[in-house]
């Protein structure tokens, strides 16, 4: 699983028969002081994220199975972060 913020919302008229009624959100992976590492990519929501949102993302066919469906994705949005408390080791 990842820390991401949510960037952005993706609206696609025209998709795979099984994505109809998917929400598609543009993420961002996050390093432990918030700050944004690697290129943004495509999560599918199910929970309601919001952008500006932290959130946990989940990848691969863990994606797949969050979803409860057979679905043709990579990423899903598992949950949203309230607090993280993170202690440095240095």
């Amino acid at each position: 699983m990842q820390i991401c913020r949510v960037k952005g919302n993706v609206w696609a008229t025209r998709k795979e028969e099984a994505l109809k009624g998917q929400k598609f959100l543009i993420v961002t992976k996050v390093d432990e002081n918030q700050r944004e590492i690697g290129p943004p990519f495509v999560a599918v929501d199910n929970i309601g994220a919001g952008i500006g949102e932290l959130v946990i993302v989940t990848s691969g066919s863990s994606a797949r199975k969050a979803t409860g469906e057979s679905l043709p994705i990579d990423a899903a949005v598992v949950g949203i972060i309230d607090s993280m408390d993170f202690e440095s080791s240095g």
